[in-house]
C-alpha cells in the first residue's frame, strides 16, 4: 500500500518542543513526534504508541494509555528521541467497536474475550507503517520504550537493533486493573 508523508512542522506543547511529520496509510493517518534533537541521535528513544482516544484525549481510567503517552512525552522531551502516534484504535478495531467492546467488559468480559465476541481478532493492529517510518527517518538502532513483547520482536524482524528496552509502567487503579492483567497474563507484557 503507498504511504504519503507530509513536511515536517514544529509543534510546541505543554510537555516541551517537538518536530512532526504525518504519514497517510490508507484511511489512517500516523504521527512522528520527534524531539528538537531528534537529527542528531544515533540512538534514540522510540516508542510505538498505539492510538487511544479514550485515554489520550479524555483521561480514561479503563487503560494505562493515556498515563504512558504523557509519560513518554515527557521522557522524548528530556532524553531525545521519537514517539511513532500509530492510529489503529482499539488494537484497530476501531472506535465503535471499541465503544461495543467496553460495553462488553461492563458486562465481565475481558478486553480479549470483547473483542472475539465482536468477530475481531484478540489484535487487528498492523505495524507495517513503523517499517516505513523508521527507514524514512534513517534509524538503525533504538532504545525501544514497551512493555509489549509483540512490538519488540515486529522492530527486531525489520533489522533494527534494540538497544535497550525501557518498561513504561503506569500505576494500576481499580478501573484498569483487569485490563492490565489481561494484558501480562494473554499477550505476556512485561509489567
Amino acid at each position: 500500500m503507498k504511504i504519503e508523508k507530509s513536511n515536517i512542522a514544529n509543534l510546541p506543547t505543554k510537555y516541551g518542543k517537538f518536530k512532526i511529520k504525518a504519514y497517510k496509510q490508507g484511511n489512517q493517518e500516523h504521527l512522528a513526534i520527534m524531539s528538537s534533537d531528534f537529527d542528531s541521535l544515533e540512538e534514540p528513544f522510540v516508542r510505538i504508541h498505539s492510538e487511544c482516544l479514550t485515554g489520550d484525549s479524555l483521561g480514561s481510567l479503563k487503560c494505562d494509555c493515556g498515563n504512558q503517552l504523557s509519560v513518554a512525552l515527557e521522557f522524548i522531551n528530556q532524553n531525545g528521541g521519537l514517539i511513532i502516534y500509530h492510529r489503529q484504535e482499539g488494537r484497530n478495531i476501531g472506535l465503535l467497536n471499541k465503544v461495543n467492546a467496553y460495553s462488553l467488559q461492563d458486562k465481565g468480559r475481558n478486553t480479549v474475550e470483547a473483542n472475539l465476541e465482536l468477530g475481531f481478532k484478540d489484535d487487528e493492529r498492523d505495524y507495517s507503517v513503523v517499517d516505513y517510518i523508521f527507514k524514512d527517518l534513517k534509524i538503525k538502532k533504538l532504545k525501544l520504550i514497551t512493555n509489549n513483547p509483540d512490538k519488540i520482536e515486529y522492530v527486531k524482524s525489520l533489522g533494527v537493533e534494540i538497544i535497550e528496552r525501557i518498561p513504561s509502567i503506569i500505576k494500576a487503579n481499580k478501573y484498569n486493573e483487569r485490563y492490565l492483567n489481561t494484558k501480562k497474563e494473554y499477550f505476556g507484557h512485561f509489567l
